[in-house]
């Protein structure tokens, strides 16, 4: 009886682990990607709170170019990219680009302390229940949406980029 109870005892355990390591494959690797946002569709609309006190939707932006950049400050290239960033809205700001970067929940202290440290201009929005970044179905950090005046998604970049990067993007975006 013993024997057989450790054998049953293995099997479950085995199972369990099995379901287990599936369980968090799929999470980060698998899953349905359908209505993921893409190239040529629509960035799902959103509304959260910026860290001037305000509160700003996607829809403010409507007509304009959008650069729409999940980031935070736990992520190297996010930090790395974000002055550069800065430095684009402030050549671009004129022609009528609009940077939106959205915080990855970190709390608000940390958000408000990197945004003092880089100087950053342009809106810094909260994704607090980090329910935005499940919309755009976001896998890794930093995730950038270059959106078209036109509200149709031109590209996005998983991962950081350098400021000529950015630029040649955001040239892109102003030409449409």
């Amino acid at each position: 009886m013993g024997k057989s109870r450790k054998t049953i005892q293995i099997v479950i355990l085995f199972a369990v682990l099995l379901l287990g390591g599936y369980a968090i494959w799929a999470a980060l690797f698998g899953g349905d990607d359908a209505g993921r946002p893409e190239a040529g569709g629509e960035p799902p609309s959103f509304t959260l709170a910026d860290t001037a006190g305000g509160v700003q939707s996607l829809s403010d932006y409507e007509g304009q170019p959008v650069v729409i950049n999940f980031w935070g400050s736990f992520c190297e290239p996010c930090v790395k990219e974000m002055p550069e960033f800065e430095r684009q809205y402030e050549k671009w700001k004129d022609r009528g680009l609009a940077i939106l970067a959205i915080n990855l929940s970190e709390d608000t202290l940390t958000v408000n302390n990197f945004v003092s440290r880089f100087d950053l201009s342009y809106p810094i929005l909260r994704d607090v229940d980090r329910k935005i970044e499940r919309q755009y179905g976001l896998r890794q950090y930093p995730t950038t949406f270059f959106v078209k005046p036109d509200g149709t998604i031109m590209e996005v970049v998983v991962g950081g980029m350098l400021e000529s990067d950015i630029n040649e993007r955001v040239e892109r975006l102003l030409e449409l």
